[in-house]
C-alpha cells in the first residue's frame, strides 16, 4: 500500500479551514479564540510548506520550517492558559519532538559554516570537516525519515484539529468563556508587559549568567520577538515606526545571543565527534568574541528598557470584541 503523502495530510487539513472563515487580518477588537485560530493557522501552514524542501536537504527549507515552528509554539504559549486544556501537553510534546529533530540538523549547519569560514584550507581543518559531514549526513537521514514518518503526519492532523476545535474552544466556565472573549488587544497588551518585564529583569544580569541561564533568556527574547511579529497586523501607520525600533533591539540582542549560543553548541559538538576532540572544540571559544557578543546584547536591552515598549501600553484596547 502506498503511503499517504503530507500533502494529503495538509489538504484534509483544508475543509475545516473552509467551514470556519475566518478574517484574513488582526484587529485590536478581535476576540483571542478567533486571533489564536488566525495565527496558529498561519504558522502551521508555513510548516507545511517548507516540508518537502526540508526533506530533500534544503538548508533554507529548514532554518525556514524551525522559524514556523518557533512561531507557532509561541503562539501557543502566548495564548495561554485560554489553550491549556487536556489535549494541548500531547500537541506540545509532539511540536518538542519535530523541534528537536530539526535541531540537530540546523546546529552541525552553522557549526560547519563556522568551520569552513575558519579553515583557510588547512590540511587538518579538511580532515576534521570529514567527520562533521558524516554527522550531517547522518542526522538528516534520521530527519528525512521523521518527516515521512506517520507520526509526523498525525502531528499535523491533530494539530489542525485542535487548533479548530480542541476543547479549550468549548469549555463553558465562566473564566474560559472569559478568555476566549477577551479582546486581543487587552491580552497582547497585558502578556507583552509581562514578558517585557521578565526579559529585562533577567537581561540586567547577562555578563553574570552561565550558558544555560543564557540560553533561557534568548528563548524569552525570541519568544517577544516572534510575538510581535504574528502581531504585526495590530500596529497601525501611527505606532509601526515604534514597533519597528522594538524589533530592531530585540533582534539585535537574539542575533548576539543565538550567536552565543552556536559557540556553545559548536563546541559540545566537536568535542562528541570521533577524532574532532579538544582541538576542533577550541575552535568554538573566543573570548574576545563573546564579550562582544555580549556588549551589542546589552547595550540592545538598555535601549529596550528605555523605551519602555508595553508598559507604557503599546496597543490601544476596543472596548468591544469583534465576532
Amino acid at each position: 500500500m502506498a503511503r499517504p503523502s503530507t500533502t494529503s495530510t495538509a489538504a484534509r487539513a483544508t475543509p475545516a479551514a473552509r467551514r470556519n472563515a475566518l478574517p484574513g487580518r488582526l484587529s485590536p477588537g478581535m476576540a483571542c479564540d478567533t486571533a489564536f485560530r488566525i495565527i496558529a493557522r498561519r504558522h502551521l501552514a508555513a510548516i507545511i510548506a517548507q516540508h518537502d524542501g526540508t526533506s530533500r536537504g534544503d538548508p533554507d527549507a529548514l532554518h525556514q520550517i524551525r522559524i514556523a515552528l518557533t512561531h507557532l509554539r509561541t503562539a501557543i504559549r502566548f495564548f495561554s492558559p485560554m489553550v491549556d486544556d487536556a489535549l494541548r501537553p500531547n500537541v506540545w510534546a509532539e511540536l518538542k519532538w519535530l523541534n528537536g529533530q530539526l535541531g540537530m540538523v540546523r546546529d552541525l549547519d552553522v557549526a560547519i559554516e563556522r568551520v569552513v569560514a575558519e579553515s583557510g584550507n588547512e590540511l587538518a581543518v579538511i580532515a576534521e570537516l570529514h567527520h562533521w559531514d558524516e554527522r550531517r549526513v547522518e542526522s538528516h537521514r534520521q530527519l528525512a525519515r521523521a518527516l515521512q514518518s506517520a507520526r509526523y503526519r498525525r502531528l499535523v492532523e491533530q494539530t489542525s484539529t485542535w487548533i479548530e476545535s480542541g476543547p479549550w474552544s468549548t469549555r463553558r466556565s465562566k473564566e474560559a468563556i472569559r478568555l476566549r472573549r477577551c479582546t486581543l488587544a487587552d491580552h497582547a497588551t497585558e502578556r507583552l508587559t509581562e514578558w517585557e518585564t521578565t526579559l529585562l529583569k533577567k537581561a540586567r544580569k547577562l555578563r553574570k549568567l552561565d550558558v544555560e541561564k543564557r540560553h533561557k533568556l534568548r528563548l524569552l527574547n525570541k519568544r517577544m520577538t516572534y510575538s510581535i511579529e504574528s502581531l504585526q497586523d495590530l500596529f497601525a501607520d501611527g505606532t509601526a515606526a515604534r514597533q519597528k525600533s522594538i524589533l530592531k533591539q530585540l533582534r539585535k540582542a537574539q542575533r548576539s545571543l543565538g550567536q552565543l549560543n552556536d559557540d556553545a553548541r559548536g563546541q559540545a559538538l566537536a568535542a562528541s565527534l570521533n577524532g574532532a576532540g579538544l582541538d576542533a572544540s577550541n575552535r568554538f571559544l573566543n573570548r574576545k568574541r563573546e564579550k562582544k557578543l555580549l556588549r551589542t546584547a546589552a547595550e540592545a536591552y538598555r535601549k529596550l528598557d528605555k523605551a519602555k515598549a508595553f508598559r507604557s501600553s503599546e496597543l490601544a484596547p476596543s472596548s468591544e470584541p469583534e465576532v
